[in-house]
């Protein structure tokens, strides 16, 4: 099962505060064994939201908000991607984080196709295969 791991925002990466270099070293580490072990398949940080838009839907209406967003606690300051057989699996891997007190991390499992049941017909399902197929291509 796919896991999708997010790390919430806090006052010092909305402000922009960069990680120590001993918080960098530690991340690298464990990210280093994520791979080893075939875990994570993706990972990054995020800008503040001041350096980023939402855009909301309103019927055929798009309007643009610019960041900043006030509300820490909605936001996320980076992710990752990972693969495990179960959440258990995962949270166990996310306990081995190195983060400190205060730190929140939400971990969401990703919809993979047998979810949709019946309504993702043969023809959808090789529309999503193939565009997964593409964009694993893209990646390389």
């Amino acid at each position: 099962m796919r896991v999708m791991v997010l790390v919430k925002a806090d006052n010092d990466s909305e402000a922009g505060v960069m990680p120590s270099r001993e918080l960098l070293t530690e991340m690298g580490n464990y990210n280093e064994e994520l791979v080893k072990a075939g875990v994570m398949l993706a990972g990054e940080g995020l800008h503040p939201s001041s350096r980023g838009a939402r855009v909301r839907f309103s019927g055929s209406g798009r309007t643009v908000i610019d960041g900043p967003f006030t509300e820490t606690k909605e936001l996320i300051a980076g992710y990752w991607l990972w693969q495990v057989r179960s959440m258990d699996e995962a949270v166990e891997w996310l306990k081995r984080a190195p983060f400190d007190g205060g730190t929140e991390i939400e971990l969401r499992p990703v919809f993979e196709a047998d979810d949709f049941g019946d309504e993702l017909t043969p023809e959808l399902r090789e529309q999503e295969d193939r565009l997964r197929a593409q964009t694993e291509q893209n990646q390389q």
